[in-house]
């Protein structure tokens, strides 16, 4: 008799004995051909949750599965640890930041090994530790020395509630804070700056990725490459030194239909261009936009507002004088804070036109227009009219005639725009990586030397919210030597974004103890680049385009030498719990340890995989989990149970050897295209087939005890610990997973065809080539959807279908 299946007995033993034996350590000299597979790692908030297994159980199925290929496979975990909950849990409970994340991560590694994952924890990471966070100041010396760092005044996104600076793409909708839903407002700061739009161009370059098209669209579009042309429009005004304003428009075949024009609220030009009698009115609508959120300000639908200055601009190409104007729709930091409204193509500029009753001059035709006025904006391609020389051109042909007049008189050039701004690094507050800059009042601002770093946060530092950084106040980290001419100086007191840190883990993994770099030239160029990649679709605009950057910015300083950081690129879906995506912030989560106490790491694992196609998520429901660990228990019984052989049946064995390796294919090819919920429902399809062999004992013992052998094999992957526990009590040598994945025989795996006859009222109507296993209800279906058929059958009665195996199906109709 069997003895009772256990999970949580079987599942303690092994990742003892894995871990004591270093079963899943990573050899960087190993001869086989190498995968790097990479998940997304945690940031450190204190517990997993069944989401946080979905993105990582699955994408260690398919690490096992490659190194079950014979690949030499890296699947590194550590911890993305620096953030704004630390520092808030600090104000909140009175613990250190690090205290917390520190104690966070202990709770986090154990609940990860717990997964039974191939986890090389000797290589684990953490970004708030002095031996990492080193070489992201290194690394920010590295991009300031090649121009690619810089301190610039700007307009900032600020949240009041956690009192910090947010980059763009962390501003979500509706104008809020991602993190807290706080509405977001502009503020005035010197802040660092990465020129990530240098390589703007090439981040639009996908050739050398595999990734998902939504992903490299959500980038491209964020990235929002524009291709027009730069105009000069001429300034006349008394005291005022400049004498052009530039704009970028998309639509030069336009220009002579501007009826007005806009500089944003915060433009600089603004007070200059100011007339006496308009200032107190221009001041107070200044005041008020700056109280608005960009969202806010661009939002479909919004009414218009404007307030005109009482100064004009010049036309170049009409010489006429156009009444310059502030607006809230026009930001400072889009363009060149300038628009030029042209109200009869472009729908914002006619809401503003008959807000302020400017006019509408139409220059670019539709099909068929006769001249009345457009009761909406014509935004399209046309003939151009009401525009001097250029009348009767097409507008493309147009466009083109005017960038070449432009370029000739020295008003303008056809140039190219982004909508993708310089990345925001600066953050006001502790919990990060200080920035190695020193400000000297005699040098200016001074790099720290590579041989003084890491410049070490402080343990004494006070944390209030007054949306400053603690490190401001910390009088024995802000007062310091000047490296230069050795006079008192002051440190830099932001930190950097969390989004620095994790631009390069995935390279320090590769040698995670070199001291005297960031990591091992040899060992990176060896696993370098990411071979899959897998998280969260969520990241596109952030994470995944900051680690492009990063390392084409690498590249080009000679530190790496390839192009792209992750060759390819998975995401997995939502994990949803009562009706809404599972997390934290909603109070829905789900947490694994009870599961796993109850039915196993592979039980959990299982129903992850079997909840739904893994792209695209699915819901939660204790009793799918139920399911999964009834499966792995009949898995057991099956498995422990002595096989009684008693007469072969060849046909029998024949069947059998089919369906095994038809599943081994089956199972093969679902795992590389991710399926994991059809490979799981595979495995339990061949296991309920095989439970029937087992009763009839009609097999040869060899064919049965390989069967139990390929299938142990396939189920490795998925369900470790049983698949390890049932390999050695067969007594096949440790460790199943330093076994080769069964390969199958594609003729062995291919289905049988038969010639199916297909008879109405006895007469033979058609025939048609279909798979030997057929059932009944396939048969019957098949047959009577065939056109065939259908010209026989259409318009009468039909008595009854009747199916003769693997012969015929014949059709009984009456006429109505």
């Amino acid at each position: 008799m069997a003895q009772k299946y256990c999970p949580r007995e079987i599942e303690r033993k092994w990742q003892d004995r894995w871990a004591a034996e270093h079963l899943y350590e990573v050899r960087d000299d190993d001869s086989r051909p190498k995968f790097y597979a990479l998940t997304m790692f945690p940031y450190t908030s204190g517990d997993l949750h069944i989401g946080h297994w979905y993105a990582m159980a699955p994408s260690d199925v398919y690490a096992r599965f490659k190194r079950m290929q014979g690949y030499n496979t890296l699947h590194p975990m550590g911890f993305d640890a620096f953030g704004l909950p630390a520092e808030n849990a600090a104000i909140s409970h009175g613990i250190h930041p690090y205290q917390w994340t520190m104690r966070n991560i202990e709770n986090m590694r154990r609940q990860l090994k717990r997964i039974g994952a191939i986890y090389d924890w000797s290589r684990e990471g953490g970004t708030c530790l002095p031996d990492y966070y080193k070489w992201t100041q290194w690394f920010f010396l590295k991009l300031y020395q090649a121009g690619l760092a810089y301190r610039a005044k700007a307009p900032v996104n600020w949240c009041s509630e956690c009192q910090t600076v947010l980059a763009n793409e962390q501003v979500i909708e509706d104008g809020l804070c991602e993190r807290c839903d706080t509405p977001v407002t502009k503020k005035e700061l010197e802040q660092w700056f990465f020129r990530i739009t240098k390589y703007a161009e090439e981040l639009l370059r996908y050739s050398r990725v595999d990734w998902p098209e939504h992903i490299k669209i959500m980038q491209t579009n964020w990235i929002g490459k524009s291709k027009g042309a730069e105009v000069s429009f001429w300034l006349e005004h008394e005291g005022v030194d400049q004498k052009e304003v530039r704009v970028f428009t998309t639509r030069p075949d336009t220009i002579l239909g501007v009826t007005f024009f806009i500089l944003a609220p915060e433009h600089p030009l603004v007070c200059q261009l100011t007339v006496p009698a308009r200032k107190a009115e221009v001041d107070e609508y200044v005041a008020w936009c700056r109280r608005q959120t960009e969202y806010e300000r661009v939002a479909l639908g919004r009414e218009k507002t404007g307030v005109f200055l009482g100064s004009y601009v010049v036309n170049p190409l009409s010489g006429e004088r156009v009444p310059i104007w502030i607006a809230d729709y026009v930001l400072p930091s889009y363009g060149t804070g300038a628009i030029m409204g042209v109200p009869a193509h472009d729908g914002r500029d006619l809401e503003f036109a008959r807000k302020f009753n400017l006019p509408v001059r139409v220059v670019i035709a539709p099909v068929d227009w006769s001249g009345p006025e457009l009761t909406e904006a014509y935004a399209g391609s046309g003939t151009m009219v009401n525009s001097g020389e250029f009348n009767g051109l097409p507008s493309e042909q147009g466009s083109e005639a005017i960038c070449a007049l432009l370029e000739e008189k020295g008003w303008g050039k056809r140039a190219v725009t982004y909508h993708l701004r310089d990345w925001l690094v600066s953050r006001q507050r502790y919990w990060g990586a200080p920035i190695p800059i020193i400000h000297c009042d005699k040098c200016g601002m001074v790099p720290v030397p590579e041989e003084d770093l890491p410049v070490l946060l402080p343990a004494d530092a006070e944390f209030r919210p007054t949306g400053e950084s603690p490190l401001k106040y910390c009088q024995s980290f802000v007062n310091s030597a000047c490296p230069r001419c050795g006079g008192s100086a002051r440190r830099e007191t932001d930190t950097m974004d969390t989004f620095v840190c994790s631009s390069w883990y995935f390279l320090r993994y590769t040698s995670p103890g070199t001291k005297d770099a960031p990591f091992d030239a040899a060992k990176m160029r060896s696993w370098l680049p990411v071979d899959l990649y897998s998280g969260g679709a969520e990241h596109a605009v952030m994470h995944l385009l900051y680690a492009r950057f990063f390392t084409k910015a690498l590249r080009d300083m000679g530190l790496v030498d390839f192009d792209e950081p992750f060759s390819r690129l998975v995401n997995q879906g939502t994990i949803i719990y009562h009706s809404d995506k599972m997390s934290k912030s909603r109070g829905n989560v789900v947490a694994p340890d009870e599961y796993v106490a109850e039915l196993g790491a592979d039980a959990v694992r299982g129903y992850l995989m079997f909840i739904g196609p893994w792209e695209l998520g699915g819901e939660w429901n204790d009793r799918g989990i139920v399911g999964v660990s009834r499966w792995l228990n009949r898995v057991w019984s099956l498995i422990t149970t002595d096989y009684a052989g008693r007469a072969v049946d060849p046909e029998a064995d024949k069947e059998l050897l089919h369906l095994l390796h038809k599943t081994i294919k089956k199972v093969t090819i679902d795992l590389e295209n991710f399926r994991f919920n059809t490979m799981l429902a595979s495995l339990m399809e061949f296991t309920n087939y095989l439970s029937r062999v087992r009763e009839r004992g009609v097999v040869a013992d060899p064919l049965w005890h390989e069967t139990i052998r390929c299938l142990l094999l396939l189920i490795a992957p998925a369900a470790p610990h049983l698949a390890e526990e049932l390999w050695t009590t067969r007594g096949h040598p440790y460790s199943i997973h330093n076994q080769l994945w069964p390969e199958y025989d594609e003729e062995m795996a291919s289905e049988e065809e038969i010639t199916l006859a297909i008879q109405v009222n006895g007469k033979l109507r058609d025939k048609v080539l279909v798979p030997a296993s057929i059932s009944e209800t396939e048969a019957k279906d098949l047959a009577l959807g065939r056109d065939r058929v259908k010209a026989y059958i259409d318009g009468k009665k039909l008595n009854r279908v009747i199916y003769v195996p693997k012969r015929v199906v014949n059709i009984v109709v009456a006429p109505l």
